[in-house]
């Protein structure tokens, strides 16, 4: 796969080219971009896949949801269905996508959920409903230039930035390094504990936000518990077991495990991949299955796996909370 990203690497210049007019296209007006008349975030990167959206989502949600009727958007992807849909209790990982199934099992009381391809229409129905949410998150939406959000949170991963790469094919940029100049906020994701402040001006000064951009920086923090849909054990119990995983880089899950000393093989899968009846025959071998909680989204419904499967929840810690709630939540005020 690295050798076929090499020898493509011609085609970068092409790809460079057509992302950038593309993007000024839409900056100097030829190209729609649509407005809203109220509070809408994205979250999004540069990169393909593996920043922490959606952990990045639920931190918005929790922030939000007791002050305001919040809806979050996405595309659905690899879904079975298509056009808009509106989470209910009929609604599998399946037909609606696992991220936003994740928002939904966890939230379902306090918020919408929505898919839609197309952003605009989405936006148009979510704002048709009896009751109209407040604030509208767009999850993986900082390509989709036809909805101009009124506050873009830029996300890219503390050991693949950004500014180190470059677009695809030979690179994993969805769009020129520039595009992060549409940011309000960007977010170094993933860092590692107790990172210093030199680390931290060093990466900033490669970033070189404009005076309108605020940079911050996040790390995970995992739970001391793992949860099945109605048990849970606490992770220092555990003995030797199985980590299934179908996400972009589940490096710093690993990492994070072998930290704690404990005694497991990995299956990993593509991310947000699709299991299948041999996937799940043979991973019901396995005497405990540990998996992230937006794999438990896909793998819960499989009876045969129920009584053995186990996800680790994740939430993202900043560096100065304060600071970005009070950003975030001047942007919201009426």
């Amino acid at each position: 796969m690295k050798f076929l990203r090499y020898i493509l690497f011609p085609i970068v210049p092409v790809y460079f080219m057509i992302t950038w007019l593309r993007n000024k296209l839409y900056d100097y007006n030829f190209k729609a971009s649509k407005k809203y008349n109220m509070p809408i975030i994205c979250v999004g990167n540069l990169s393909v896949g593996g920043t922490g959206k959606t952990p990045m989502i639920e931190y918005l949600i929790n922030s939000l949801k007791n002050d305001y009727k919040i809806a979050t958007l996405s595309r659905g992807y690899k879904r079975s269905t298509t056009g808009f849909q509106l989470a209910d209790l009929s609604s599998t990982a399946n037909t609606i996508g696992d991220e936003p199934f994740q928002f939904y099992s966890k939230f379902k009381n306090d918020i919408y959920v929505a898919v839609d391809s197309n952003r605009q229409n989405g936006i148009a129905t979510l704002l048709n409903l009896n009751i109209q949410p407040e604030v509208i998150l767009l999850d993986d939406a900082y390509q989709h230039r036809k909805v101009n959000a009124g506050f873009n949170i830029l996300l890219t991963t503390f050991t693949k930035p950004y500014f180190k790469d470059i677009v695809l094919p030979t690179g994993d940029l969805r769009e020129p390094k520039s595009g992060a100049k549409r940011a309000d906020v960007v977010i170094v994701t993933k860092c590692p504990e107790g990172i210093s402040d030199l680390d931290k001006e060093l990466i900033v000064k490669q970033i070189k936000p404009n005076t309108s951009q605020s940079v911050f920086f996040s790390s995970i923090v995992y739970s001391d518990t793992v949860f099945s849909e109605n048990s849970t054990k606490k992770i220092a119990d555990l003995k030797y077991f199985t980590l299934v995983t179908g996400i972009a880089n589940a490096s710093p899950l690993v990492e994070f495990l072998k930290t704690k000393d404990l005694q497991f093989k990995h299956e990993n899968f593509p991310d947000h991949y699709n299991f299948k009846s041999e996937d799940v025959a043979h991973l019901e071998k396995n005497d405990l299955i540990i998996t992230t909680e937006k794999d438990f989204m896909r793998l819960k419904d499989f009876d045969k796996l129920k009584h053995k499967l186990f996800y680790l929840p994740i939430t993202v810690k900043l560096d100065k909370p304060e600071q970005f709630n009070n950003l975030l939540k001047q942007f919201v005020k009426p």
